[in-house]
């Protein structure tokens, strides 16, 4: 922008511009002022998702994203870099953002006039600047696109951040996945030059400290190994070292674990989310984040686990087959993935109907008492199985009972 009487008048075309979008038939709007297209192409598609009085951007489970950003390479990176941040964000008054690879907002720090402005629209940790949740962003368009974006003042989808200018370039794994963006916003009044130039140069020192972190870490001995706890309580330990995961990492995990021959991407968007109406560049980004921690451990098209993998549900399906109704008991041990809230996979949601009704049948097909008490310890045991099998007077019957109904799930 050459002066600032032409900065605002070029506010005013856009502001103008896409009130034209959103207000007017298709096809009006004669002498519109020149949009950048994939700026245009943004706002259609934010006009299908976004509402126009939207005030600030929603926010991710807070837990979720403090264990995802615990998990992230980019925490390391951050650690490294923080003062360097900080001091570009105190000089500039500017606010610094990282994000995950699905734009949503895992680290800040601000200069105090950017830091208020950013805490009001939710431009915070947990923040989710994905285009579906708050419109067109320089944040969701790096990742989009795969480089360094802009979007300057009215730009911008939301009028919240119609003022903001926002320069966003991405941070890659090793493998040269994104695994997020650096970004920098300020007012539009204070747009620089050298804006797209810093945030390209810390995008490219926190990736250099990623891919310098990865390639320090010690590399195990003998073939790698995954494995996994999916019933009760929730584990995943990869080569002896136990991985802090997301309940939405983990269904994308047993999902693989349980599919060895892999899954299309249609295919594993289906298992995982059903009929939710979630996109798959969400998706992409799960699974791009995923292969991260597990060190490239996820290969693609079909999206496949590259690793010798273990899990609790094919101890539980063995025991079951060999009619050996304790050990199934013992290797069951719940819900899946009922160690952190359950499961909104529909596969894993029939997974869970199958086993707890596989052990439910070898226990009441046992007749052991010992058994019986066993899984009545069990949280989500059927407690007309142990009533039954305790209440008899002897072994000789061991049909179920004709009144017994799953136990509904809290």
């Amino acid at each position: 922008m050459s002066t600032a009487q032409d900065a605002r008048e070029r506010r005013e075309e856009l502001v103008r511009a896409r009130g034209r979008l959103v207000h007017e038939p298709p096809g009006t709007g004669r002498g519109a002022v020149p949009v950048r297209d994939v700026i245009r192409a943004s706002w259609t598609r934010s006009l299908r998702s976004v509402d126009d009085d939207l005030a600030a951007a929603p926010l991710a489970d807070e837990s979720a994203t403090a264990a995802t950003w615990d998990a992230s390479p980019l925490r390391r990176a951050v650690d490294v870099l923080g003062d360097e941040l900080r001091r570009v964000a105190d000089d500039g008054d500017l606010v610094v953002a990282v994000t995950d690879p699905a734009a949503r907002i895992l680290w800040t720090c601000g200069g105090r006039v950017m830091r208020d402005r950013a805490a009001r629209v939710n431009f915070v940790a947990g923040g989710r600047w994905d285009e579906s949740s708050v419109g067109t962003n320089a944040l969701d368009l790096a990742l989009r696109v795969r480089a360094p974006a802009t979007v300057w003042a009215a730009e911008h989808y939301a009028p919240a951040v119609q003022g903001w200018v926002c320069w966003a370039a991405p941070v890659l794994d090793p493998t040269g996945l994104p695994l997020g963006v650096l970004d920098l916003s300020t007012t539009w009044e204070r747009s620089h030059p050298l804006g797209m130039t810093t945030a390209r140069a810390l995008a490219a020192l926190l990736t250099r400290e990623v891919a310098a972190s990865a390639a320090a870490r010690p590399v195990a001995s003998g073939p790698r190994a995954l494995h996994l706890d999916l019933l009760g309580t929730c584990r995943c330990v990869l080569d002896g070292e136990h991985l802090r995961l997301t309940r939405r990492q983990l269904e994308v995990l047993a999902l693989l674990a349980l599919s060895p021959g892999g899954l299309s991407a249609d295919a594993l968007h289906d298992a995982l989310y059903g009929d939710a109406p979630v996109s798959r560049s969400t998706l992409k980004a799960e699974v791009s984040h995923l292969r991260t921690l597990l060190r490239g451990g996820v290969g693609s098209r079909p999206y496949r686990l590259l690793l010798p993998v273990s899990t609790d549900v094919e101890l539980v399906r063995r025991r079951l087959a060999a009619h050996d109704a304790a050990g199934a008991v013992e290797a069951w041990g719940g819900a899946v993935l009922g160690g952190v809230g359950g499961t909104d996979s529909p596969t894993l949601r029939r997974l869970e109907a199958e086993l707890a009704a596989g052990v439910r049948a070898a226990v009441l097909s046992a007749g052991e008492r010992t058994t019986a008490l066993r899984y009545g310890q069990l949280r989500d045991a059927d407690p007309l199985v142990v009533g039954d099998l305790l209440g008899r007077r002897d072994g000789s019957d061991h049909g179920a009972p004709t009144n017994l109904r799953p136990t509904p799930r809290p």
